[in-house]
Order: C-alpha cells, then structure tokens, then sequence
C-alpha cells in the first residue's frame, strides 16, 4: 500500500539528528554601535514638531471606540425597535 507523501516526509523530518550545538545560533553577539547609528538614533529638532504623542493618540483612540459602540447600540436599538413593532 502507498502511504502518502506527507506522512513520508513528517517521518524523514523525525529522523534528522538535532543541528550539533557547535553551530553559531541566529542571534549575533552584542556590538556596540557606530557613530552613523549613534547619529541616526539622537532626536532630531527638525522633525520634532510631526513627532505623535502618545497622549492625543490614545484619546482619540478612546473616541473611536466610543463612537464605534454608540453606533453599535443605535443599530441594535433601531433592529429590535423594528422586529417588535412588526409583531
């Protein structure tokens, strides 16, 4: 009987030793950064004023989701209204 190619390949899969730990992992080590980097993270006064603030962000996240449930609530008030005026 053929066994399908899936299963085939999920045995092969289990049968591959681990990777030996001598390999060097994904992650390099630390290295301290250049003076490129360094001037390319300092804050810049020129963009300073398109800079967002978390505060404003947040409060006008807040009223989105205000106006998100109100209309909400208008719909489903609107629904019942109308399925109970109906019967």
């Amino acid at each position: 009987m053929a066994q399908p190619a899936f299963l085939s390949s999920l045995r092969s899969r289990l049968r591959t030793p681990p990777p030996p730990p001598h390999i060097q992992p994904r992650r390099a080590y630390h290295v301290e950064l250049g003076a490129r980097e360094k001037a390319l993270l300092e804050e810049d006064v020129a963009l300073k004023r398109f800079k967002s603030f978390k505060n404003n962000v947040k409060q006008v996240s807040k009223i989105g989701n205000v106006l998100t449930l109100v209309v909400f609530a208008a719909c489903s008030y609107e629904i019942v209204a109308l399925a109970t005026s109906t019967q």
